[in-house]
């Protein structure tokens, strides 16, 4: 079986027996974004636009392949969900004393 980091950062499953650390693979899937700001609000002299977001296309997503998992972000994989079943995602965060996270125990279908 094979994993393929298809996002901009390191992934680190901490795994009963140890960590796995998956590098990126260069190629990050993402998804087209759209946004129109719908509403303006004001705060202390200050104008916050109001946006609403619209994912589109998945871009840089390779065709499945035989024994390979592809690890992507969670925008991708609800994109694509029912599509394919090869999309995983980081799951069941680890976070440092500050609430950073610092890994994942598990990888989840969407």
């Amino acid at each position: 079986m094979k994993l393929v980091n298809l996002t901009p950062h390191e992934i680190t499953l901490i795994l009963e027996g140890g960590e796995l650390h998956i590098p990126p693979s260069g190629t990050v899937a993402r998804c087209t974004t759209n946004r129109v700001t719908v509403e303006e609000v004001h705060i202390d002299g200050l104008k916050i636009p109001i946006n609403k977001t619209e994912f589109g296309e998945v871009e840089n997503l390779p065709e499945p392949e035989e024994g390979t998992y592809f690890i992507v972000s969670a925008i991708v994989a609800q994109a694509m969900s029912g599509k394919r079943s090869d999309l995983l995602i980081p799951d069941d965060a680890v976070r440092d004393e500050q609430g950073r996270i610092v890994g994942a125990r598990a990888l989840a279908r969407v």
